[in-house]
């Protein structure tokens, strides 16, 4: 569908035809300026997108703009997103390297300061050129900035706060063609076309082989140098080449013919020269090869010798002294002993059989030599059958040790899988066994202290029944003293008297126990008590320190010194003897009680 884009008025009706014309406030046709300077229609807007034929897509969504479209607030308008449940609206088709967009829907109030404020924002603003309607055209920097702009398309715009229809409107953005963007595209694929080519062009000079030099022209100066240089030995091959090149050129003629002929002599006579080189470099060869063969075969015999030595090794004489893993080594080894020396005895009879076609292919007159060399011959297939029978031997005795050896391992597995279950059943049921014995000890021992606990509690009842019964005897003494003065002062003097003597009496047994006892506090009794239950459960005594150390779980300000000396006072009680001989002396305390009970 060709449209006329040059004139204004022609192409409105035509679009008018089509229903696709833009309608003004005054409900007539929007006509179209033709701008020369941008090569373009200012004013068209988009094409109806329902219209069928027409190949219009949506335009994408930019990856750095949210994709659900919400509130743009700026300095002097406000942008209010379209409903997310209309489609997108559609653009024409994207001309090549596109930087210009076309706005249209602006508000009648809006300047190009408001446009430059909104559309800034999607990237670098070149030009805007706005006409007197409500469009404008938009050129950006570079294209992508295109997309972003695009993505404004559908938002209602607002000047400030105010709702007047010439403050308000809905933007619609869309691709527009504009020369410059053409010019710039196309300069753009220019340089990238000169940029392949010449990427091009340099990978095919580096994939093209050297050129040859150049060959100077012949004349009689260059005859003479050339000659010369055929005679030298190292730079005859460069001499050589250039004579070839005169000669295909077309440079033989009669005049020259004798210094050509000069060149071509002098030339073959190189010919004996290469063909003493090459008997030189044979002879050398076969000295090579001789010593080659030399070296191989001492090699091979010492290859023999070692094979031979891990085949005595792995005879049940010698194997069943190493260990598992010594066996292992030497298997290894000699595997890698056969291989190698196999290799070699290969590249041996390889030699010997270019030898013998050599041989063959040369023609032998006299049948005395036919006869040597068919017996050498036979003699060499003898020897080589015999090291292959004996390789072929060794190998075979080798494959049986090693399947010896697979069943004795698996057997010696299987057999140490099983003891190590056995043994590691043993020491489980040992280590049970162990543990139930110390739990049972433990559980004696918990009794024990238990027992002794008990011990000690009956005998601090004991202490303290003790003790309340001294005191009682102590009350019961001082109010029998009250009663007897209350009786002096009544009585006469012989009553008195007798009373006295009554009380004397009474209080002598106390006074003389308090006096004469070492224990001389109620603490000191408390400790006499402690100590010797203490020392009642060991009847084989304890040192001071373990049993300082038992009272000061009780008591912390005890002193190991006053114990001491209180059990040294109560020698009846405690006893102190010596155990132990030399640097295991020892002394101990026992407890002495009973007997000391029947001596007092």
């Amino acid at each position: 569908m060709g449209l006329p884009m040059s004139d204004p008025t022609a192409w409105a009706t035509a679009m008018n035809n089509l229903g696709m014309a833009p309608m003004g406030m005054t409900g007539q046709p929007l006509l179209p300026d033709f701008d020369p300077a941008l090569g373009m229609m200012t004013g068209i807007p988009p094409i109806n997108p329902m219209m069928p034929g027409l190949g219009i897509v949506p335009p994408p969504i930019p990856p750095d703009m949210p994709a659900v479209k919400e509130i743009i607030h700026c300095k002097s308008c406000t942008l209010f997103p379209p409903n997310p449940h209309l489609p997108p609206p559609a653009t024409r088709e994207r001309p090549p390297g596109c930087k210009t967009v076309f706005v249209g829907g602006l508000p009648e109030n809006g300047t190009e300061q408001i446009i430059m404020e909104v559309f800034e924002q999607c990237g670098e603003v070149i030009a805007i050129r706005k006409s007197k309607k409500n469009f404008c055209h938009i050129r950006f920097a570079e294209e992508f900035m295109v997309d972003k702009a695009l993505y404004l398309s559908g938002y209602r715009i607002r000047l400030g706060s105010s709702t007047d229809k010439k403050d308000t409107g809905r933007l619609h953005v869309d691709f527009a063609q504009a020369r410059d963007d053409l010019y710039e595209w196309e300069c753009k694929q220019r340089m990238l076309a000169r940029e392949e080519r010449h990427r091009r062009r340099l990978a095919e000079e580096r994939f093209r082989p050297p050129s040859p030099p150049p060959v100077v022209h012949y004349s009689d100066h260059e005859c003479s140098v050339v000659a010369e240089k055929l005679k030298d030995d190292t730079k005859f091959s460069e001499a050589i080449q250039t004579l070839l090149t005169w000669i295909e050129r077309g440079e033989v003629n009669r005049r020259t013919a004798n210094n050509f002929y000069s060149m071509i002599q002098s030339a073959n006579s190189h010919i004996r020269r290469l063909i003493n080189e090459k008997a030189a470099h044979e002879k050398e060869m076969e000295e090579a090869k001789e010593k080659f063969k030399l070296a191989l075969s001492g090699i091979l015999v010492q290859f023999e010798q070692i094979v031979a030595v891990y085949h005595s090794a792995s005879k049940q004489k010698a194997w069943d002294h190493f260990t598992k893993a010594q066996r292992k080594n030497i298997s290894v080894w000699c595997k890698q002993a056969e291989e190698i020396r196999n290799i070699h005895n290969d590249e041996l009879m390889g030699i010997r059989r270019e030898e013998e076609m050599e041989m063959s292919d040369e023609e032998i007159e006299d049948p005395s030599e036919m006869k040597e060399t068919e017996e050498s011959a036979l003699v060499s297939q003898v020897e080589a059958l015999k090291e292959e029978n004996d390789s072929l031997r060794w190998q075979l005795d080798a494959y049986r040790n090693e399947v010896e050896l697979l069943k004795q391992e698996q057997g010696k597995a299987s057999r140490d899988e099983d003891t190590t279950k056995e043994q590691q059943m043993k020491l489980l049921q040992q280590a049970l066994q162990g543990m139930q014995k110390h739990l049972l000890k433990v559980q004696e021992e918990y009794k024990k202290r238990e027992a002794e606990l008990e011990k000690v509690k009956e005998d601090k009842l004991k202490i303290e029944t003790l003790l309340e019964n001294l005191k009682e005897q102590q009350s019961m003494a001082d109010e029998e003293d009250k009663e007897g003065d209350a009786a002096d002062c009544q009585g006469n003097e012989s009553s008195m008297s007798r009373v006295c003597a009554c009380s004397q009496e009474k209080e002598c047994p106390v006074e003389k126990t308090l006096s004469n006892s070492p224990v001389k506090s109620e603490r000191e009794v408390l400790l006499v008590g402690i100590i010797s239950t203490f020392l009642h459960v060991h009847p084989f005594g304890a040192s001071i320190e373990y049993i300082c150390s038992y009272l000061q779980r009780l008591d912390s300000k005890i002193c190991t010194a006053e114990v001491e000396v209180l059990m040294t006072r109560l020698q009846n009680t405690f006893r102190q003897e010596l155990s132990g001989v030399g640097a295991s002396l020892e002394k101990r305390w026992k407890f002495c009680g009973f007997d000391g009970l029947k001596m007092t």
